[in-house]
């Protein structure tokens, strides 16, 4: 039986025009949607990148913080005439000011054991008095107080907590209480300490200083620490030229020339005042 025209004209396949049409009609949508998947990771991994240094910054301010906010913090004896038992409720309660070092034991001076640094390295030192005291449904008195890396342990006969923070490399580190430095925040690229004290030489007319630690010419009169943090992420990003980040000092520096590990990453600022709970009075009036 003969095939009719309108039966060859439906059984005919596709021309090699119309395949190399389809073929690049479906490249050009894969290279799109590619584009946009790529772009999206960009977006997402830098949205990523500034989340974790938030973090990490908020971490490390809080960690440095916490121990500022305690600093000459002294003990409140409630019982400083060593009355006997039954004379306690009526004995006089006094801050224990000094406790001298015994050997290998911390003790603690306030007026030069609550805050102190230097400017090379950048370093801060933060101290307080450490002491035990009776804990619900504990028999005996435990100290409570810990220093940035969780110590002293409760065996120890320290009598100050220190913490010491100090720059090394791209880490930020803190040491106190005979243990070895640990860092506490990663890829810093900058770490600075500056002192407010307060000028009353003019009398009615009382300034705050920003000063550092070598211009310091009494801790005792330092009544709040500025810390400042600069860090930077992990992830490579591509930056326009000319992008820039502010410095502790207030300078503009261009991310765009920065090489090494640093290189094309993301760099944000911080800082951070916090006032001494002594108010400039531990070494002077206390």
């Amino acid at each position: 039986m003969p095939i009719s025209p309108c039966r060859r004209r439906s059984e005919r396949g596709v021309t090699l025009i119309e395949l190399m049409v389809g073929l690049s009609i479906g490249l050009l949508v894969v290279a799109v949607a590619m584009g946009a998947l790529m772009v999206s990771r960009g977006v997402s991994g830098t949205v990523s990148d500034a989340s974790s240094i938030q973090q990490q910054a908020a971490s490390t301010m809080r960690v440095i913080g916490l121990q500022l906010r305690q600093a000459g913090s002294l003990y409140l004896n409630p019982n400083s005439t060593n009355a006997a038992a039954n004379n306690v409720p009526m004995a006089p309660v006094a801050f224990e000011t000094v406790v001298p070092a015994s050997g290998t034991v911390n003790g603690f001076d306030p007026s030069a054991n609550t805050l102190g640094g230097t400017d090379t390295p950048v370093t801060l030192n933060v101290g307080y008095r450490r002491y035990k005291e009776s804990v619900h449904k504990i028999a005996t008195p435990i100290a409570l107080a810990r220093n940035c890396l969780g110590g002293p342990a409760e065996t120890s006969a320290d009598q100050r907590v220190e913490s010491i923070f100090q720059l090394d490399g791209t880490n930020l580190r803190c040491q106190g209480n005979g243990a070895t430095a640990q860092p506490i925040a990663q890829n810093v690229a900058n770490f600075q300490v500056r002192y407010l004290l307060q000028d009353l030489t003019e009398p009615g007319n009382a300034k705050i200083q920003y000063v550092t630690a070598g211009n310091v010419d009494l801790w005792a009169r330092v009544q709040a620490v500025e810390v400042c943090l600069v860090l930077f992420g992990a992830e490579p990003i591509d930056m326009p030229a000319g992008s820039t980040y502010t410095d502790c000092d207030g300078t503009a520096v261009d991310m765009t020339t920065l090489t090494g590990n640093r290189a094309r990453r993301m760099h944000i600022m911080f800082r951070s005042v916090f006032q001494m709970r002594s108010q400039g009075l531990i070494g002077t009036v206390l």
